[in-house]
């Protein structure tokens, strides 16, 4: 049986108010109920006005996703009951929301499909406690209107593996753009995979899906498909369906656990706002936000490794943050006017764990400088040195193309002696490797 996975990605975004009123959006650990007012509490008469920097951060999300952004958007009712939703409906998107039709690109190669990317509000916080010996719920609504947007996926996957992959990078895009801290212990990014699993010789989607909602760890996410594709297998190898529902990830127990029966769209009763505008674009004011969008992490990486000279795995860890991919790139900055390699920094940040909060740039140069294993040297000349050995070398090149380890080690040595200094050897063996190829 092949699984068939899809995701559903909220993200809290970091403005300073909330998306339909004047609220302060910084709840986290505040006393409860106390960023409220009549609009995020949906008392009667209380008309919301759209944020319009929220508005703005999800079309820059979405093209940043590689979306089609249409020219036309409308915010819809999304009418369910809830403790958490005081009005009775959330504000969303359904059929035409700000962005349609992306896609991110996995480390195997694969391109998941984005079915949309759309702008809604955050609802209030159901707390359970014991109060005067009594079980009971109480709810805090200083969530309630947060800036939320919500990112979808076609069915695409197929294992655990390549969603986890697929969250990291979205996390990544999302804090380069820096509109979300994406704090998954905080509730700034919940992960919810629909899971379903396709019967042998069936091509067509699964008459049913299971959702395992507001998960908020990547390991978590991981462990609760494995586990719904394992106890749905179960039960449809004893010819009965899964009960399409949507459940919850149990720590504790290491299982998902039944929360109720999943909704369709129509349950929900969709219908435009009547308190909110139709949001038309120009292609001119398109044009601006995309000019906001920064260099995104595959792009960085790659220019990383055409202009630093240094390796994919290194370039893949030095942009993994865009704190660390700044700070790399202004210690290349100084380090050019002491002789200090980028190959050198690179290797040296990585392995000594630099951290970078407490270490300026500058006293990173002046620690390489003064440690005899990170001596500085010219890489044209590493390069120079390393294409005489292996032309001086025949047979320890052969061997080495042939597998043996031995060969490389013989080829560093020989170079490290004609250097007559010490330096990391990754950068020997990178430009050894990049001369056989």
């Amino acid at each position: 049986m092949k699984p068939v996975i899809g995701l559903e990605v909220h993200v809290e975004l970091k403005t300073k108010s909330k998306m339909f009123c004047g609220c302060s959006a910084d709840y986290f650990g505040q006393k409860p109920n106390t960023h409220t007012c009549p609009v995020c509490l949906g008392l009667p008469g209380a008309l919301p006005i759209p944020n319009k920097t929220a508005v703005e951060w999800c079309v820059i999300l979405g093209m940043a996703l590689n979306c089609n952004i249409p020219l036309f958007s409308k915010f819809d009712r999304k009418n369910y009951f809830y403790p958490d939703l005081s009005k009775g409906y959330q504000i969303s998107q359904y059929d035409e929301p700000f962005c349609l039709a992306g896609n991110i690109k996995l480390n195997t190669g694969k391109t998941i499909g984005i079915t949309r990317v759309h702008m809604e509000e955050d609802t209030g916080k159901l707390i359970h406690g014991n109060v005067d010996g009594e079980e009971v719920t109480l709810i805090d609504f200083n969530r309630s209107g947060v800036p939320l947007i919500e990112i979808v996926t076609e069915p695409d996957f197929d294992n655990a593996k390549d969603v986890v992959d697929y969250l990291k990078k979205l996390q990544q895009i999302v804090r380069y753009l820096e509109i979300s801290n994406a704090d998954m212990e905080k509730g700034d990014m919940r992960l919810e995979p629909n899971i379903s699993l396709r019967i042998p010789g069936q091509t067509d989607l699964p008459n049913y899906k299971v959702e395992v909602k507001n998960i908020n760890s990547f390991r978590f996410v991981e462990k609760a498909i494995d586990f719904e594709i394992k106890r749905q297998t179960e039960i449809l190898e004893k010819k009965a369906t899964p009960l399409q529902e949507t459940r919850g990830w149990n720590e504790a127990k290491q299982k998902t656990v039944s929360q109720r029966v999943k909704e369709e769209a129509s349950d929900y009763r969709y219908f435009p706002d009547p308190d909110i505008p139709p949001i038309r674009w120009s292609r001119d004011q398109l044009a601006e936000l995309k000019k906001q969008i920064p260099e995104l992490p595959i792009a960085k990486k790659g220019r990383f490794i055409s202009e630093f000279q240094i390796s994919e795995y290194d370039s893949e860890i030095l942009t993994r943050a865009i704190e660390s991919a700044d700070y790399f790139e202004e210690a290349v900055r100084i380090g050019k006017d002491h002789n200090v390699s980028p190959k050198s920094l690179a290797n040296y940040i990585i392995n000594k764990k630099i951290n970078l909060e407490n270490t300026l740039p500058a006293e990173l140069i002046k620690a390489i400088i003064s440690t005899s294993s990170y001596a500085t040297i010219d890489n044209d000349k590493i390069s120079k040195v390393v294409g005489e050995v292996l032309a001086q070398s025949p047979q320890a090149t052969n061997d080495y193309k042939a597998g043996k380890t031995q060969a490389l080690q013989f080829l560093i040595g020989k170079t490290m002696s004609i250097l007559k200094q010490k330096i990391d050897t990754r950068i020997i063996i990178e430009e050894i490797n990049k001369q056989l190829k």
